[in-house]
């Protein structure tokens, strides 16, 4: 359930609807704009439609939402989210490029990629310390001393940096390292993680599942709203399809939907998206078109020689060449990449 708020409702109107929905039981999540307050409810939906809340003071409009998401939505917020990250701002008329390896290897390897990424312009950096694999065999990263390295090169170069938790017991720790956290394909409907994120003060960056649903990935991200959690970035990562010739389906679709249905920032990853390094550039470019508020790309030093996610990550010749492509289609679409005008 919705409440809307008469315009420039008073404090005292506002906290007695808030006082008469917990004394119901239920739990109410506020988004105050300049003018309108709108109160988000969640709980027993026959007590909750019982009360006789549209003759309250104040009370403009009361709305029945069928949907199983409602923080997430624009009929709760209908303005955009802007998430910020440390320096770097995710939403609204930014443009976020957040890049680096998929896996830190060694000290030499992300401090390298790090300065080169954030010479070229990179907004956040990005490196997986644990990396969830496919074969118990494969690399599964350095772990804590991972983060350790993630944590030095991105002080030493300047930007924040985001990197992937894989298990609720290990949340805690990553968050002491990273500035904002990363929720993977594979885990986005693990619900005990989210529930536990949403209790955190850390940017969430939620990747959308290989087979989610729009809705899916919409209610997973209420998750970690609904436990007090409001900084959600929502990335779409491509979904598993009938075609081979890509590592996945790029779902750029999604990216306009997600756009309509939600206030929250939105995101593309063409490196996951595509598989390939010769399509991350031109789906960069598609993804700014289609609304995207950022793209997140693997970049590596030496990708004939990377431990995870070769075929996919661009060289630092190649990020360089693709922040100069796409500086003026940002401007184009009214955005702008970091702290440029």
């Amino acid at each position: 359930m919705l409440i809307v708020m008469r315009d420039h409702a008073t404090s005292e109107e506002i906290d007695h609807v808030v006082a008469l929905l917990k004394e119901a039981g239920a739990e109410a999540h506020l988004s105050r704009g300049e003018v309108k307050t709108i109160i988000g409810v969640i709980g027993d939906r026959e007590v909750m439609y019982s009360l006789e809340l549209e003759g309250l003071p104040g009370v403009e409009q009361v709305i029945r939402v069928l949907k199983p998401y409602k923080l997430v939505s624009r009929d709760f917020q209908p303005e955009d989210t802007v998430v910020r990250v440390g320096s770097a701002a995710i939403g609204g008329p930014s443009f976020a490029v957040i890049a680096g390896p998929c896996s830190v290897e060694s000290e030499e390897q992300v401090l390298a990629t790090a300065r080169a990424v954030k010479a070229a312009g990179a907004t956040m950096l990005r490196g997986g310390a644990f990396k969830p694999r496919t074969s118990p065999y494969a690399f599964q990263g350095l772990g804590v001393e991972g983060l350790r390295l993630l944590r030095e090169a991105a002080d030493e170069v300047g930007l924040p940096f985001v990197t992937e938790v894989l298990d609720v017991r290990d949340a805690e720790t990553v968050a002491e390292y990273a500035d904002m956290l990363q929720v993977g394909a594979r885990n986005m409907q693990n619900f005990m993680m989210l529930d536990e994120l949403g209790k955190l003060r850390k940017p969430i960056l939620l990747k959308r599942g290989l087979s989610a649903t729009i809705e899916e990935v919409l209610s997973a991200a209420e998750y970690v709203l609904k436990g007090g959690n409001r900084d959600v970035v929502i990335c779409e990562r491509g979904i598993r399809t009938f075609e081979t010739y890509t590592r996945n389906t790029l779902d750029l679709a999604a990216v306009a939907a997600l756009k309509t249905l939600t206030h929250l920032p939105v995101i593309a990853d063409p490196s996951h998206g595509t598989g390939r390094r010769d399509l991350v550039r031109p789906m960069c470019r598609a993804a700014l078109a289609a609304g995207a508020d950022g793209v997140m790309v693997e970049v590596h030093v030496d990708p004939e020689h990377a431990r995870c996610d070769g075929p996919q990550s661009l060289t630092p010749e190649m990020f360089a060449g693709l922040m100069n492509d796409l500086r003026p289609f940002a401007a184009l679409e009214g955005r702008r990449i970091g702290s440029e005008g």
